[in-house]
């Protein structure tokens, strides 16, 4: 049985595979699993995509059937709903969204009262309440939960985020793109409260557009705004805007892995990175790792999923963490990846230091990195696969302690990802053509 819940949650097509039936018996499980029955409160939250309204009635009402309340967040980010879950006193979160992915998608993400995603052993309990008979114990007439609508979400959640900036940004001129997303609603909002001069593109949402062209999968559009504009930098979110990537004031772009260094690097400096670690994943780069060993910064690897880098930062004590896709965590102010609060940081960096991002971004030499993403049928079978776990040793001895290979199934998609790191670029794409190749052989 290929398991529901992915690397972030529940995703599907809207309608199709993530239909309003199994959505309200995700919001019935987030009140059976989250909520106090009687009185407790559940803030829902969505995206820009045409299929949110079908999905949040449905959940609403899930919700409301195991006997909890909904509060309805509208249109907001989805580290909003982690941060309102804990600043309104409700007993959970759910997220409407499919994040980077196109318009026709959809998924359904879970925070707990604290703000945190939920772990896979609970994951794995809500799918077995989905099948069971306890789906169906539900109180009636006067014991259902009702609804009530959160009209200053996304005010409240900018005046936490603006909070987090030590220091006006005054003079500083920023680029954003919004990724026709939920962005629109946050991030220029609190750049321009901090003093920073904003020029944002990409928020008129039609709900079937969200990424399309725009946002973190496309750099290009912020780098030629930044380019033509005469900025200090660009920023750019995808869908829900829990990543960001950004562009220097060249209009080169400045991935995860380079916005973590800079950071890292001036928590370091200030005295603010606990445990002299930063949490990473299996896919950051290798000249990630050798910038922060330099600075005597230890980086523990995890899994690919945001929520398992927040994972070990809780157990070890670390406050900074994230991914090269820009879901990037900073503790002390954020529960899970939040695009905002990490551009705020990362500007704040640049303004402090007087330097402008090119330099800052400049101290990480990028490894030639090499990543497709192969379209499969079964991805389920990718740890069985006899053929491919070959081909990868023989891909590992080939590299040697030059590179590294890391093969891997989506979480959230009928792929597999194939990477490469090699010292040079054309031996990383010729290792990852004939990884790719031998993935697509076996499992598409």
């Amino acid at each position: 049985m290929v398991r529901l819940f992915g690397t972030d949650g529940v995703r599907g097509v809207a309608n199709s595979e993530l239909t309003p039936e199994l959505a309200f018996k995700l919001g019935e499980a987030a009140g059976h699993f989250l909520g106090e029955r009687g009185r407790g409160r559940i803030v829902v939250g969505m995206d820009t995509r045409r299929s949110g309204d079908m999905l949040e009635a449905a959940i609403v009402a899930g919700i409301c059937s195991s006997g909890v309340d909904a509060l309805r967040a509208g249109i907001v980010p989805t580290p909003a709903v982690a941060f309102l879950a804990r600043d309104l006193q409700a007993d959970g979160g759910v997220v409407i969204s499919a994040s980077h992915n196109p318009a026709e998608y959809n998924g359904i993400k879970l925070f707990d009262r604290d703000g945190f995603k939920l772990p896979d052993e609970i994951e794995d309990e809500i799918e077995e309440f989905l099948v069971s008979e306890r789906s169906n114990l539900r109180p009636a007439g006067t014991k259902v939960g009702t609804t009530s609508v959160v009209a200053d979400a996304c005010e409240r959640y900018v005046a936490h985020a603006v909070a987090t900036v030590p220091a006006r940004l005054d003079g500083l001129r920023v680029a954003i793109d919004r990724g026709l997303g939920a962005s629109a609603r946050t991030s220029p909002g609190a750049f321009r409260a901090v003093g920073a001069e904003v020029h944002a593109v990409n928020c008129d949402w039609n709900g079937m557009d969200i990424n399309l062209g725009s946002g973190s999968t496309h750099l290009e559009v912020v780098a030629g705004v930044v380019s033509a504009g005469n900025f200090d930098l660009g920023i750019a979110h995808d869908g829900d805007a829990d990543r960001v990537l950004a562009v220097d004031e060249t209009g080169e772009p400045v991935d995860g892995d380079a916005i973590m260094a800079v950071c890292a690097l001036d928590l370091l400096e200030r005295g603010a990175l606990r445990q002299h670690t930063v949490v990473s994943t299996v896919m950051s780069n290798l000249g990630f790792e050798k910038v922060l060993h330099k600075s005597g910064i230890a980086v523990v690897k995890t899994r690919v999923g945001d929520r398992y880098v927040l994972d070990q930062m809780r157990s070890s004590g670390a406050v900074f963490g994230g991914e090269q896709s820009g879901h990037i965590i900073f503790l002390e102010h954020a529960t899970t990846g939040d695009g905002l609060i990490t551009a705020l940081q990362l500007a704040s960096v640049v303004h402090r230091s007087g330097r402008p991002l090119s330099e800052l971004a400049g101290v990480m030499t990028h490894y030639p990195q090499v990543l497709h993403n192969v379209p499969v049928a079964h991805r389920e079978l990718l740890s069985g696969s006899s053929a491919v776990a070959v081909a990868i040793r023989a891909a590992e001895t080939e590299l040697g302690e030059t590179g590294r290979v890391l093969v891997r199934a989506s979480g959230t998609e009928p792929l597999v990802r194939v990477m490469v790191e090699a010292a040079d670029l054309a031996q990383a794409r010729g290792v990852a053509d004939r990884l790719a190749a031998v993935v697509k052989d076996e499992l598409g």
